[in-house]
């Protein structure tokens, strides 16, 4: 029985070789058509790359600028809320800090990372662009 078995594997032995032999043939005449060259796929990842910037980084850095214009733009007076779900009213700005009044003789200092948005008087988030507008009437009035 074994030899039968060894008899069996050997006269297999050509048919296995040859298969090879086609299967390697056929890859370098046909390459299959997923398949990407090296200059390919070079391009398709810096599409890709360049997909992932303008959908996912590029609006993030928008955002970081719009709110660091609201923190830089903090005044005595502007209603603010925190982070914490606090509002109160600016009391003092201090470089990295806050003072907010958020109910008659208490006033609490934050951090200016903790403030997320600035309030107009009717409640609604005001806008960088608000903001400017704003600073720039107050300028004018005085």
């Amino acid at each position: 029985m074994r030899t039968s078995i060894v008899r069996f594997l050997i006269s297999l032995t050509p048919v296995m070789l040859f298969t090879q032999e086609v299967l390697a043939q056929g890859d370098k005449k046909a390459p299959s058509p997923l398949s990407l060259g090296g200059s390919q796929t070079i391009f398709f990842i810096l599409f890709v790359f360049l997909i992932m910037y303008f959908l996912m980084i590029r609006p993030e850095q928008r955002k970081q600028k719009e709110r660091q214009k609201l923190l830089t733009a903090l005044k005595k007076g502007d209603r603010v809320m925190t982070s914490a779900g606090m509002f109160g009213t600016v009391g003092n700005v201090k470089d990295n800090t806050v003072m907010v009044k958020i109910a008659d003789n208490t006033v609490v200092e934050f951090s200016k990372n903790a403030i997320t948005a600035v309030l107009n008087s009717d409640g609604s988030e005001k806008t960088p662009e608000k903001v400017e507008k704003t600073e720039k009437d107050d300028k004018e009035k005085k």
